[in-house]
C-alpha cells in the first residue's frame, strides 16, 4: 500500500492552536463531548425517523404524500448520520465509551458499519485527506474524476451532469456494494483494516439481516412491492444526495488541494499534518444556524478535521480561534458564506475536471514521489 508521511517534527502551527483550545475549554470549564443541545437534537431525529417510518406502514396516505413522506425520511435519516452516528464513531458525542459505542450503532440501523466507517473515515480519510491513492473519499472511478491527478475518460465531459444522480445512488451502494466489499477484501481502498474480532463479524451480519427485515420485508409485506419500491428509492435517493453532497463541498471545491500518491509509493509531504487538513478542507455556510443545526457542524469541516474528538457542537466557537490562528500564521482558510456558493463551485469544479487534459497519458504516468 501507499505510504505517506507529514512534516509533524518541525511543526508549529497545531501545538500552538491546541493550547488556544485547550484554553477556551479551561477558561468555558465545559466538556470537550457533546452535551443538552446534541441529546436532544438524538431525540428530534430518530424521534421523527420512527414517526414517518410508522407514517408509511400503518396509514392509509395519498401516493404523492407517502413520496413525500419517504424522500422527508431519507433526509432525517442523513441527519442522523450527520449528528449522532458521526460524533459516536468520533468518541465525542458521550463521555461514556460505551454511549459512544451504542450510539456509533445508529450508522448500522441506516444500513452501514460503524466498524468500517471507522477505518474508512476516522483512519484513513483524517489521515490521508485529499491524498489522491490512499483517501477512499475521493476513490478513483470511471464514473467521477474528483482531482487532475486522475485518470480521465470521455465520460467525465459529462460528469457535471449525471453526478446527482449518482450521489442519489450513494446510500444503496454503501449498504448493497461496499459493506460487503470491505468485509469480503478487509481493505479500505488501498488500505488494510485491523482483523474483524468475533463481536464485529455477528454485528456486521445481525444489523445487515434487521436491515432486510425492517427496510424490506416488513414494508412489503405491510404495503406491497410497488409501493415499498417507490418509497425505498426516494428514501435511498434523499439520503444518498444529502449525505455526499454535504462532505463533498467541504473537499472537493476549487479552493482545496489535492497530494498525489501511486501504488506502493511513498509521499513525504512538506506542511505538518495539521496545515495538510486545512488546505484540502473548507467550511460554508458559518452563519446559518440551521445548516449548523442539521449537519452536525460539518459545515465547519476545518474545525472538524483539526479536533474530530471534539464534539460539534463547540465548532462555531472553536472557528473563531483557528481563524485568528490562521491568520496569525499567514494560512489560508476557506469558508464559502452559504450552501448555495458552496455548491456552485463543486459543480464548477467538477465540470472543470470533467474537461479533457492536454496529455491524459501523463496523468497515467507520472512519475513515484521519493522520500524527502
Amino acid at each position: 500500500m501507499p505510504k505517506v508521511t507529514y512534516n509533524n517534527k518541525n511543526a508549529v502551527f497545531f501545538p500552538s492552536l491546541k493550547k488556544a483550545v485547550e484554553d477556551y475549554f479551561v477558561a468555558q470549564q465545559v466538556k470537550k463531548t457533546g452535551n443538552w443541545r446534541l441529546y436532544t437534537k438524538t431525540a428530534v431525529l430518530i424521534g421523527a425517523a420512527i414517526a414517518l417510518y410508522l407514517t408509511l406502514l400503518f396509514t392509509t396516505i395519498p401516493v404523492w404524500a407517502g413520496i413525500v413522506c419517504s424522500t422527508v425520511l431519507g433526509v432525517v435519516l442523513a441527519g442522523i448520520g450527520f449528528d449522532v452516528m458521526h460524533d459516536a464513531c468520533h468518541g465525542s458525542y458521550s463521555s461514556r465509551k460505551w454511549v459512544n459505542e451504542l450510539m456509533s450503532l445508529t450508522l448500522n440501523a441506516l444500513g452501514g458499519n460503524a466498524f468500517f466507517w471507522k477505518q474508512k473515515h476516522n483512519i484513513v480519510h483524517h489521515t490521508y485527506t485529499n491524498v489522491d491513492g490512499v483517501d477512499d473519499d475521493i476513490a478513483r472511478s470511471p464514473f467521477i474524476r474528483m482531482c487532475n491527478t486522475q485518470r480521465w475518460v470521455p465520460a467525465h465531459r459529462y460528469q457535471h451532469i449525471y453526478l446527482p444522480f449518482l450521489y442519489m445512488l450513494a446510500s444503496i451502494f454503501w449498504v448493497f456494494v461496499s459493506d460487503p466489499m470491505k468485509y469480503a477484501t478487509q481493505k479500505v481502498y488501498t488500505t488494510p483494516m485491523p482483523k474483524m474480532d468475533r463481536k464485529e463479524h455477528v454485528i456486521f451480519w445481525v444489523s445487515k439481516a434487521l436491515y432486510l427485515v425492517f427496510y424490506i420485508a416488513v414494508p412489503i409485506v405491510l404495503v406491497g412491492w410497488q409501493a415499498w419500491l417507490v418509497g425505498f428509492l426516494c428514501m435511498h435517493a434523499a439520503m444518498g444526495f444529502t449525505l455526499t453532497i454535504v462532505f463533498q463541498l467541504a473537499h472537493v471545491v476549487e479552493e482545496t488541494e489535492f497530494e498525489f500518491v501511486d501504488a506502493s509509493d511513498f509521499k513525504h509531504i512538506e506542511n505538518e499534518w495539521a496545515i495538510h487538513q486545512i488546505k484540502t478542507t473548507a467550511n460554508f455556510s458559518p452563519r446559518s444556524w440551521f445548516i449548523t443545526w442539521f449537519v452536525g457542524g460539518l459545515n465547519f469541516q476545518i474545525e472538524h478535521h483539526l479536533f474530530p474528538r471534539i464534539s460539534h457542537v463547540h465548532y462555531p466557537a472553536l472557528s473563531k480561534i483557528v481563524q485568528a490562528k490562521c491568520a496569525e500564521f499567514g494560512i489560508n482558510y476557506v469558508s464559502t458564506p452559504n450552501i448555495f456558493a458552496a455548491v456552485n463551485s463543486h459543480f464548477r469544479f467538477i465540470k472543470q475536471l470533467g474537461q479533457r487534459p492536454e496529455n491524459p497519458v501523463a496523468i497515467q504516468k507520472r512519475p513515484l514521489v521519493e522520500m524527502a
